[in-house]
């Protein structure tokens, strides 16, 4: 397989490391970079674990790249969706197998040795993280390279899926990750730990982090100092070079197209500043307008409608963010617009399912082909194979890893509140392999939480419940 100049400088500089971080921006290739450094480590078993959406990219990425003639057959059979529990007993057999020491006797001298591994990824199962906890008899692996794509999510050291992995005995490590912190150095530990740099958690928070304390209802709680959140930021970073990570920005690598962000605004309805009001409002979800008695003679009700209550923080800030999306009758003509402005591919991030129905209810009265992602689904046909797709992407599934630079335009119908997720997104047509410019619709309320949500996100901060209660404060003071 031929790399690219920067994917062999990756490996070249990691060549005689075996505890290994290819933190790659997004679209630089980070899956041949991490398959090619296991096939050199070439260990009897090969355990990935990756999000949930991208098991069947990684089982399709080794039988299209690295099944040879020879062993086509037989190499397909040894790569394991260990998410199937039948498929999981047989990768386990399959490991206990490879690592048994396996004695050939030489013909000419009678002497005994070992029997080296005739072919690369001898035995591969991948697994998402959600379900590797899980599989304890994991566990037992050994003589095994692990590899763990986006390694960022196991950065909650306290997280059951973070705790298990730790616990796992590795020969080799190999870490995939874009954004490998988020920004947050003080979520880094538990990849330090897997790179074999012998530093306790303690005493890496006290030397790369400034802590300050707050008092929480007679409670003491440490956080990070929002000021001056870091310090020996160059220290660090240059001990995990030491420690075996790479770090690669696209624009040292390529000179990928101009990209151009476009805020469209639409008028907020007057049922999202009631809701921010009074906490509560009732939806004709038919008209998305405000819900008046509308029963007949007979007393019957006759227009759906949904009560949105918004008792605590989380709920009210879950709806205000629904008035500007499902809710918003502004927004959703703004996206049929937008949609009927081109025949070009588009690319559609959304949140709820509630607005996917409606979005494809509005591509579908247009005469477009439709694709989407999610958590139930993942079908990218029409993406494919139609010029004038559209292909709706829900954050937490689709943000990372897909490649879509067949499309040069993205649509944020609603903005995630994530940051990594919106960086992440951002990327998937401003890859390698695009030859057009990248442009991006960000829609917007007017005046409402999602020009806030859009300033934090362009921060690089996530958007949080403190954030939305000081945007309340403004609001009511304003």
């Amino acid at each position: 397989m031929e790399l690219f100049k920067h994917q062999q400088e990756a490996l070249e500089q990691t060549k005689d490391l075996n505890r290994v971080a290819y933190y790659l921006d997004m679209g630089l290739g980070k899956t041949f970079v991490g398959a090619e450094k296991m096939k050199v480590m070439n260990s009897p078993v090969n355990l990935i674990v990756c999000q949930k959406s991208k098991i069947q990219d990684w089982i399709d990425h080794f039988n299209e790249h690295y099944a040879t003639d020879e062993r086509s057959e037989f190499q397909k059979d040894l790569i394991f969706d260990l998410t199937n529990k039948k498929a999981f007993q047989a990768f386990i057999s399959e490991a206990q197998q490879a690592t048994e020491d396996h004695w050939i006797q030489d013909e000419l001298t009678g002497e005994y040795y070992i029997q080296e591994n005739l072919y690369p990824f001898n035995v591969v199962g991948v697994i998402n993280y959600e379900l590797a906890w899980r599989r304890k008899q994991l566990l037992q692996l050994q003589d095994f390279t692990l590899m763990l794509d986006e390694s960022s999510l196991i950065q909650n050291q306290g997280a059951k899926q973070s705790k298990f992995i730790l616990q796992l005995n590795p020969d080799n490590v190999i870490l995939l990750s874009g954004t490998p912190t988020a920004g947050k150095y003080e979520n880094l530990w538990s990849q330090i730990h897997l790179l074999g740099w012998n530093i306790s958690e303690d005493v890496y928070n006290r030397q790369y982090v400034n802590w300050t304390k707050i008092d929480m209802g007679g409670f003491t709680h440490k956080i990070v100092d929002k000021e001056n959140p870091y310090k020996n930021v160059d220290r660090l970073k240059s001990k995990l070079r030491e420690h075996g990570a790479v770090f690669m920005k696209t624009e040292e690598c390529f000179d990928l197209p101009e990209q151009t962000f476009i805020k469209q605004t639409v008028p907020t309805s007057k049922e999202y500043w009631k809701f921010m009001k009074d906490c509560i409002i009732t939806i004709d979800t038919l008209n998305l307008k405000e819900f008046h008695d509308d029963s007949d003679f007979y007393g019957t009700d006759v227009t759906p409608r949904i009560e949105l209550v918004g008792d605590t923080t989380l709920t009210k800030r879950l709806y205000a963010r629904q008035l500007c999306g499902q809710y918003s009758e502004f927004k959703l003509q703004a996206f049929k617009e937008l949609v009927q402005s081109t025949q070009d591919r588009l690319i559609v991030f959304y949140n709820f399912n509630a607005e996917l129905e409606l979005l494809k209810r509005i591509a579908a009265s247009l005469d477009r082909p439709i694709s989407e992602v999610n958590g139930q689904t993942k079908d990218l046909t029409a993406y494919e194979q139609e010029d004038n797709s559209i292909t709706f992407i829900q954050y937490q599934a689709g943000a990372m890893g897909l490649n879509l630079q067949k499309a040069n335009k993205i649509i944020y119908f609603t903005l995630t509140d994530k940051s990594e997720l919106f960086e992440q997104s951002k990327k998937r047509i401003h890859r390698i392999g695009q030859e057009q410019p990248c442009f991006y619709y960000i829609l917007m309320c007017k005046g409402s939480v999602e020009e806030v949500i859009l300033q934090t996100l362009e921060m690089r901060k996530d958007f949080t419940d403190e954030l939305f209660n000081e945007y309340e404060r403004m609001e009511n003071n304003g």
